[in-house]
């Protein structure tokens, strides 16, 4: 072989190992620029939407998610879960959500599930009282805190109990209902919490 033939092997190789060597480097680059596009974790916590599956979500279940440093709970409500609704208007001290309407109920959610689809609550879990976490105690049945208790969730810092539309019992230290995050339906199984179609 001439040495100009051994050079231009030479160059073709040089050619093809800087170009895979490039490739690499380029997709290398790529990723963090991509990833910088995603929310990150400060803008989530201050308020970027976030998007919740609840496609696997079974009735009478909860999923929480966090949107702005908060839990935000979905439930799943059984019939017999929503039909509990009405006959708690006269234990609950805001049955139709009038108190704050815009603070803490989001105009579609001004019913008496408190929701855009009546099977689904999406409520902030926080008490409205001093900010303690509530706990879910979703099913119907003789409690410590109350008799007849119907579901729903119960504050164990200072006795606050809140029916299954997130709506608080009179005559307990939290003041108002519990607040209904802006929201909106991407699909029958997803949610995007911290935008709705009116805010849009």
């Amino acid at each position: 072989m001439s040495d100009q033939g051994v050079d231009k092997g030479k160059r073709c190789f040089l050619v093809a190992a800087t170009s895979v060597v490039g490739g690499v480097a380029a997709g290398a680059a790529a990723v963090p620029f991509i990833g910088s596009m995603l929310p990150s974790e400060r803008a989530k916590a201050a308020g970027a939407p976030v998007e919740v599956d609840i496609s696997t979500l079974a009735p009478g279940d909860k999923v929480t998610a966090e949107w702005r440093g908060q839990p935000v709970w979905v439930v799943r409500r059984t019939k017999e879960m929503l039909d509990t609704l009405p006959k708690l208007d006269s234990v609950v001290s805001d049955p139709k959500s009038e108190r704050k309407k815009d603070e803490l109920t989001p105009k579609y959610a001004r019913n008496e599930h408190r929701s855009i689809k009546p099977e689904y609550l999406v409520v902030v879990g926080i008490c409205t009282h001093l900010g303690c976490a509530p706990v879910d105690k979703l099913k119907a049945g003789p409690e410590p805190f109350e008799a007849n208790w119907e579901g729903g969730f119960y504050c164990p810092c200072h006795g606050s109990l809140f029916d299954l539309a997130g709506r608080v019992y009179k005559n307990k230290p939290a003041p108002d209902n519990l607040k209904i995050p802006p929201h909106k339906y991407l699909s029958d199984g997803r949610i995007l919490i911290g935008v709705d179609t009116e805010g849009a």
